[in-house]
């Protein structure tokens, strides 16, 4: 469930669109805001970062837009390899739409229970975790009441790195912990109705063999460059280790 199996980012991106398409929405925004700090960039962050004055005073959208705003690249990179690693098993099993529709509704939850709870007055809040939160808050729901949708192995695996999750909450400095427990909260909530009629997760199912009985024989493809089996299998990594490298680079010039 939460080991990756496919075999390019082509791959990742045709079976899991929504996951890769919020991935892609955190590193682009960072580099408009952090790294190329363009003024279309600091623009689009100060339209719609959290702010619990503004908010207060009608600017509703920021419950969502701060979903997918950072403060810097690790933020980014955080949240982004949580969804990587827990974010395709729920897209192939609830689905595109419902898929989405639970990860924004729990981040809306910990963003409205930020803007109940925390001070009104110059409260900032940006960040994908309360809707991150929300998927752990789905599979605490089939841990608990849908144990024929995840086995043990991975319930472990999942209540584990919740559990580290939420002590970090606690102990790390600067972080919302609204967002984060009601967030959970929200998930935990919608579960029984976007699991509802759900299989469970299969690496299997998306892949669709079509074999005609014909054999194809290209001519050329030996002709074809290759890239290297291992920088394939790694060429995620390769791509966040140079974003790494490039924030680090942006905050020493």
């Amino acid at each position: 469930m939460f080991i990756r199996t496919e075999r390019s980012i082509k791959e990742f991106v045709q079976f899991y669109p929504i996951v890769a398409g919020l991935i892609i929405i955190h590193l682009v925004l960072w580099l408009l805001i952090d790294f190329l700090r363009l003024p279309f960039g600091i623009e689009l962050y100060q339209w719609g970062a959290g702010n619990n004055l503004f908010i207060h005073n009608g600017e509703y959208w920021r419950l969502i837009t701060s979903i997918f705003l950072h403060g810097g690249l690790m933020h980014a990179l955080f949240n982004s390899f949580a969804l990587v690693l827990f974010g395709p098993a729920l897209e192939q099993m609830l689905g595109k739409f419902k898929f989405i529709i639970a990860y924004l509704a729990a981040g809306l939850a910990g963003n409205i229970a930020t803007y109940a709870i925390a001070p009104t007055a110059f409260y900032f809040h940006i960040g994908a975790s309360g809707a991150v939160f929300g998927l752990f808050g789905i599979y605490a729901f089939m841990v608990a009441f849908r144990k024929h949708l995840i086995d043990q192995a991975n319930s472990q695996i999942v209540m584990t790195i919740f559990i580290i999750g939420l002590i970090m909450t606690f102990v790390r400095p600067n972080i919302n912990i609204y967002a984060h427990i009601f967030g959970f909260i929200g998930g935990f909530a919608l579960a029984p109705l976007v699991l509802s009629g759900v299989r469970a997760y299969s690496p299997w199912r998306n892949r669709q063999y079509q074999d005609d009985g014909s054999i194809q024989f290209d001519p050329n493809r030996w002709r074809k460059k290759r890239i290297p089996q291992k920088i394939k299998k790694n060429i995620l990594w390769i791509v966040l280790g140079i974003l790494v490298l490039l924030g680090i680079w942006s905050r020493l010039t």
